[in-house]
């Protein structure tokens, strides 16, 4: 029997990339073979599923602090930034800076998964407001690989199905599919879009991911639900993981009949039932749009607000970056 070779192929290519950013040290590098490696592990344990995870998690994010140089005796408050995210105050670096999600409507989510090219794009604080992992570098975003969901599987009574997670672009889908072999199949841009589309009917929510020790870049796009995903859990708890969309739902009275439909849909309890009307939160709605869908009588639309930041729309920014590109070199 042939020894498995290691490194493997994607462990070679995550090391190429990492050996091009610039500041992406050792100790980023091991965080991110834990993390693929041991992905359900790393998951459970940071959503408390495992019975050690208090115990644990505690003492792994200290070590991580100290080895990275972060740690500070004296505590240094994070302030909000404009849709949803949060700007490191004084320096300090948040667990919601290294590892977080940017709601996106199912069009934005479709045209991530149907990128014809690769794409760079940096310096996005504008769109992803956090302090690291707002990279986006998108190389042969083709490769896309269905993923079971790490926080769906550490449940009891999961949501079903379960591999809805939808990992893009290399050297990730590589990645996952080397060290999650049983858990994971490469799929074509037809199939992700289908996959999208059923957990939208679902009432789910996409969010797209980034995380430092993935290179600080986009890596994935997950489908949630309030009752299984670890970063929704997060944020209820007041760890602000995800950044709202850029938009918001709107109400045409004329045309509610106060079903309450949008109500029980709402992933984000934004929207109350009151007097038989309903009721919507601004600043808890996060601009996903499924309350929008749910509504037969197209009483709601998603209209943009400039509180909820900019939307993690692909096509939009490509554009963008083409045209300040343009306009540089004319």
């Amino acid at each position: 029997m042939r020894r498995p070779v290691w490194p493997s192929p994607s462990i070679r290519a995550f090391t190429r990339e990492a050996r091009r950013k610039p500041g992406f040290s050792l100790v980023d590098w091991l965080h991110g073979y834990v993390y693929a490696r041991w992905l359900y592990l790393y998951i459970g344990i940071g959503i408390g599923e495992y019975p050690l995870a208090r115990k644990i998690k505690p003492l792994i994010g200290r070590i991580a602090r100290v080895v990275r140089g972060r740690e500070n005796p004296v505590p240094l408050p994070t302030v909000p930034a404009a849709g949803g995210g949060t700007a490191a105050a004084g320096g300090k670096i948040g667990f919601a800076d290294t590892y977080h999600g940017k709601v996106i409507t199912l069009d934005a989510a479709k045209q991530w998964v149907s990128v014809d090219r690769d794409v760079t794009l940096g310096d996005l604080e504008h769109v992803i407001p956090y302090a690291l992992a707002r990279e986006i570098v998108l190389q042969h975003p083709d490769h896309i690989v269905a993923l079971e969901c790490p926080c769906r599987s550490a449940r009891a009574h999961p949501c079903l199905p379960l591999d809805v997670c939808l990992v893009v672009g290399e050297p990730f889908a590589s990645l996952v599919t080397e060290h999650q072999g049983r858990r994971s199949r490469w799929i074509t841009s037809e199939e992700a879009i289908q996959i999208l589309t059923a957990e939208h009917a679902r009432g789910h929510v996409h969010h797209a991911f980034f995380k430092d020790a993935m290179l600080g870049r986009f890596y994935a796009i997950c489908n949630c639900c309030s009752c299984c995903c670890g970063a929704m859990q997060a944020q209820r708890n007041g760890i602000p993981m995800l950044a709202a969309s850029g938009y918001v739902s709107r109400q045409d009275a004329d045309l509610c009949v106060g079903c309450g439909a949008c109500a029980a849909s709402c992933q984000f309890d934004a929207i109350a039932m009151r007097d038989g009307a309903p009721v919507i939160d601004a600043d808890r709605c996060m601009g996903c749009g499924v309350c929008v869908d749910a509504c037969d009588l197209g009483a709601l639309a998603l209209v943009r607000d400039a509180s909820k930041g900019i939307p993690l729309e692909i096509n939009a920014l490509m554009q963008t970056a083409l045209a300040v590109g343009e306009a540089e070199g004319a």
